[in-house]
């Protein structure tokens, strides 16, 4: 049996890539149905993009190479595309695009794109084995548990990375890279809770449930937004966003209310109302129990009109500077992503196809290119899969 092209993964890398590259595209996939990591993200709306998508919201080891494939195919170009489709949007906060329905509108549109230009789709088909050949690639697959063998041109590989292994995420995309002598940058758990150890977990065990807005600084980066402490440690936008760029042994920093002066409206408070506790003031302004931990941080107890501007300073410490260090993350089980993945310098920027192996692609997350909470992956998915998919149509039509 021979194919053009076949296409490993049918997640939002793969369908993408399915719908550019026209008839002759294989797209398989060893789960029951396309779109997993689709259907599940967003609540079940799919954040599908971001308004503000640009290289400076990724992570790589090379930080330019995700700038060819994001200026050809922009997240204004998958808007126009899910606009086409008739999927009503809408904006939620800081240029997340979310789906007014289900996520599944997202998974049928580009299922239907793929379908219509010619691709076939086969589920619960895994790959057994994949060799160099002078004409492409000879593949050995299982479909429904009986084998069968086929070949292609292009061989393009969409299979994810480890992140939520409970919808089916695994290595293989990496054991396919190392197998054709290709560098896979190391991996791990990105956009992920932090976890806490000690006495430092009990406490932040006491808040669990309760969120609070926050700034959160890990190696010269940092987010604004909601955090959220939980049983296990620390959870939330900005403490997902700060997981990509927290290491082992790293304090985090954080700063509580970053948009308000609480001391000032302290020290004001002391003048006119001074006779409540000092926890009492700050809860007016943040969660009770977030206010008596800061309060016991800083080591004040008494009464507000008690606190001399040095009791107060030492309180500011305390809310814009709080030096936190995790024990670790949640791990692959509730990350969003994975970090690294297959090394960049080993591919072709405009096209996705490895230097050393006609024929041979990795897009998606499997490459060493991570987004931002927010969209952002998906959206480098949609371009990777772009810009991998229109190099394989126009040289098969050269």
């Amino acid at each position: 049996m021979q194919y053009q092209t076949v296409i490993i993964g049918a997640g939002a890398a793969g369908l993408m890539c399915a719908a550019q590259t026209g008839p002759g595209t294989l797209l398989l996939d060893h789960a029951k149905a396309p779109g997993e990591k689709i259907r599940i993200s967003g609540g079940g709306r799919c954040n599908f993009t971001n308004l503000y998508a640009a290289p400076e919201n990724f992570l790589s080891a090379n930080p330019h190479f995700c700038k060819s494939a994001l200026s050809r195919y922009t997240q204004w170009d998958f808007i126009a595309q899910v606009s086409e489709a008739g999927i009503a949007y809408h904006e939620k906060t800081l240029g997340q695009l979310f789906c007014d329905e289900k996520s599944v509108q997202i998974t049928q549109m580009l299922r239907t794109a793929a379908l219509s230009n010619g691709a076939d789709l086969w589920l619960e088909t895994t790959l057994d084995q994949v060799e160099k050949t002078p004409q492409g690639y000879s593949l050995r697959l299982t479909r429904r548990g009986k084998p069968l063998s086929l070949a292609c041109a292009n061989l393009v590989i969409a299979t994810g990375g480890k992140s939520i292994p409970k919808i089916g995420a695994t290595d293989f995309g990496y054991k396919i890279a190392q197998q054709f002598d290709l560098a896979v940058t190391p991996t791990r758990a990105g956009l992920v809770p932090l976890t806490f150890s000690g006495q430092v977990l009990e406490d932040l065990k006491a808040m669990a449930g309760i969120s609070a807005p926050a700034r959160v600084s890990a190696n010269g980066a940092s987010f604004d937004e909601g955090l959220l402490f939980t049983h296990r440690g620390l959870s939330g936008p900005t403490v997902l966003q700060i997981s990509s760029y927290w290491n082992e042994g790293d304090d985090l920093r954080i700063h509580f209310a970053p948009d308000q002066d609480i001391i000032a409206a302290l020290k004001t408070q002391r003048g006119i109302s001074g006779r409540i506790t000092i926890s009492k003031a700050l809860s007016a302004h943040l969660p009770a129990k977030l206010a008596q931990f800061l309060c016991e941080n800083a080591g004040l107890s008494g009464n507000l009109a008690d606190q001399n501007d040095g009791d107060l300073a030492r309180l500011k410490t305390s809310l814009d500077a709080l030096a936190l260090r995790p024990a670790g993350t949640e791990g692959y089980r509730t990350a969003e992503v994975t970090l690294g993945g297959v090394n960049t310098d080993q591919l072709n920027a405009r096209t996705l196809e490895t230097k050393a192996h006609k024929g041979l692609y990795f897009i998606g997350e499997v490459v060493d290119v991570t987004g931002w909470l927010g969209g952002y992956n998906f959206q480098w998915a949609w371009s990777s899969a772009w810009a991998a998919g229109q190099a394989i149509r126009q040289a098969g039509q050269s």
